[in-house]
């Protein structure tokens, strides 16, 4: 029985990584660090993808690979990194990589690592190479550990500046990680031999995948959530160089009176802050493992270029939904962020010939909407790239969600243009406008947000219309609702206890209004 689920299991990770690459295919070229067998990090995929040039970009027709070279780097530099987690580029925006990792491996993991390496791999060593010997001078002054220090680290450094990366985003709370009162991890803002010098480093302190326990028990509100700063181990300060917190319009001072979503929303301004800066170097960004706060911010960071039309260009909302699953947070967060505060592209949008730009209060903008799942327009949005297909199977639940057939693409006469129609119960209102104008002659008070008489002639008809949202948010809500669909009807939001708020109930009827799935959510 365990073989044939371990071998169902296989199929559904090859036929996940398959659709996967295709998506990156779409607009990217690239080639694969192999990982088949968890020989580079047994936490990361057998295959991994890097994006080395955009297929638009017609000057990269006689570009060679360098992937030889990237692999022996990263099997070189695995060592450095917390659970072999091993700084990988997993965003190309503008040249420049957006890199993931973990944090810097503590002495305990380095031995322990290096030792079993040595044992299984019959008594050989990754050797220092004569270009890689350490100055003499060096050598008379430090023990064996530095020196171990000085080799993994030296082979992470030449990993970074191979991706050109030069800023270093730590998540971290702590400034090592301690556990039974060893240090079992470290960061590069305290190595003591100032090996990471060189680069820029950015301390901004964010709570664990443990905090969030407290956002499902507040059934999911995120408003008012301020976690706890003056906890024992929490000994990392927010650390950010003047010319990227002068920029920002951010008292970054009172960061610990922030709520999780204020929290988050300038983190991310800021990560964007710095991918858009006039230079070429890259981002890295990290926490401990990896694999909670990390993944979060580069989904978020991934999402919000997508929806500037920055990156993945081609992709529609289930899609770039697969390529970026991650926690649910994630997904409910990006109502916090349509606002074009957090756009990397600033640009005027045209609708049917007429320049316009749209702009709607930025308190309801940032701090999401009550009715944001079940607001109901056509949208206009730009893509760069051609018609887009699912591929067959792909999307698996995703696509079989309503909301996901319910945003139609069609092409207008502009060929840069497309029209994404969301099934609208007004249709058949505008279809019969008289009738409509009569039944509106009564109301005259009705909002003029809602209702524009064009002219005063009695032939004129009455059209019913609502602010166009910007392309950025149409994107985004498009991810939001899709996800929550599926979410809903697969896994459903569990609150541990009743809510005297009453928050989750109106979380829930948001839902079965916007997606049209009222009770299937499971409450536990």
């Amino acid at each position: 029985m365990y073989e044939r689920r371990a071998a169902e299991l296989f199929g559904t990770m090859k036929r996940i990584e398959k659709h996967c690459l295709e998506l990156f295919g779409r607009d990217y070229k690239y080639s694969i660090i192999h990982n088949s067998n968890g020989e580079v990090c047994g936490h990361y995929p057998r295959q991994i993808v890097f994006l080395e040039f955009e297929r638009t970009d017609v000057e990269r027709d006689r570009y060679h690979s360098q992937i030889n070279k990237l692999q022996d780097l990263v099997n070189r530099s695995k060592l450095a990194r917390c659970r072999g987690r091993f700084v990988c580029p997993v965003i190309l925006y503008n040249g420049k990589h957006v890199c993931r990792s973990s944090t810097l491996a503590g002495w305990g993991e380095l031995y322990g690592r290096t030792g079993y390496n040595y044992i299984f791999s019959g008594g050989s060593d990754d050797k220092l190479t004569e270009n890689e010997e350490l100055p003499e001078e060096d050598n008379d002054v430090r023990n064996r550990d530095s020196q171990l220090f000085d080799k993994v680290r030296g082979h992470d450094i030449k990993l970074l500046r191979y991706l050109s990366v030069h800023y270093i985003c730590d998540l971290m709370v702590e400034n090592k990680k301690v556990k039974f009162g060893l240090n079992v991890t470290s960061s590069e803002k305290v190595d003591k031999a100032q090996r990471y010098a060189d680069f820029t480093l950015l301390s901004v302190p964010y709570p664990g995948c443990e905090f969030f326990k407290e956002y499902k028990d507040r059934d999911y509100t995120a408003e008012g959530l301020i976690f706890n700063w003056n906890q024992d181990y929490v000994d990392a300060p927010l650390t950010i160089p003047l010319c990227f917190s002068q920029n920002l319009n951010i008292d970054w001072t009172q960061y610990q009176s922030w709520d999780l979503v204020e929290q988050t929303q300038n983190y991310l301004k800021l990560l964007l802050h710095i991918i858009n800066r006039n230079d070429d170097s890259g981002l890295l960004v990290h926490c401990i493992s990896g694999w909670d706060r990390t993944p979060l911010f580069v989904s978020l960071l991934r999402l919000s270029l997508w929806a500037d039309g920055a990156v993945h260009v081609s992709l529609e909302p289930a899609e770039m939904l697969y390529l970026t699953i991650i926690f649910f947070f994630c997904f409910n967060f990006l109502k916090h962020i349509v606002s074009e505060k957090f756009s990397a592209v600033k640009k005027q949008r045209y609708v049917l010939g007429v320049t316009s730009i749209f702009s709607f209060p930025s308190e309801v903008r940032d701090r999401g909407s009550e009715t944001s799942l079940s607001s109901e327009f056509s949208l206009i949005s730009e893509e760069v790239g051609g018609a887009s297909i699912l591929p067959n199977d792909s999307l698996e639940v995703f696509a079989n969600q309503p909301q996901a057939s319910s945003w139609r693409k069609s092409i207008t006469s502009s060929p840069q243009m497309v029209v994404w129609n969301k099934t609208n119960p007004l249709d058949e209102q505008l279809a019969h406008p008289l009738s409509e104008a009569r039944s509106s002659s009564s109301s005259s008070c009705q909002s003029e947000q809602d209702v524009i008489r064009t002219g005063s002639s009695p032939l004129a008809v009455p059209s019913r219309r609502r602010p166009f949202p910007s392309e950025r948010q149409v994107r985004l809500e498009a991810v939001r609702e899709i996800f929550l669909a599926a979410y809903s009807s697969t896994i459903g939001l569990k609150s541990s206890a009743p809510s005297p708020t009453g928050a989750i109930s109106g979380l829930l009827e948001q839902i079965a209004r916007g997606v049209g799935l009222r009770g299937t959510n499971a409450i536990v």
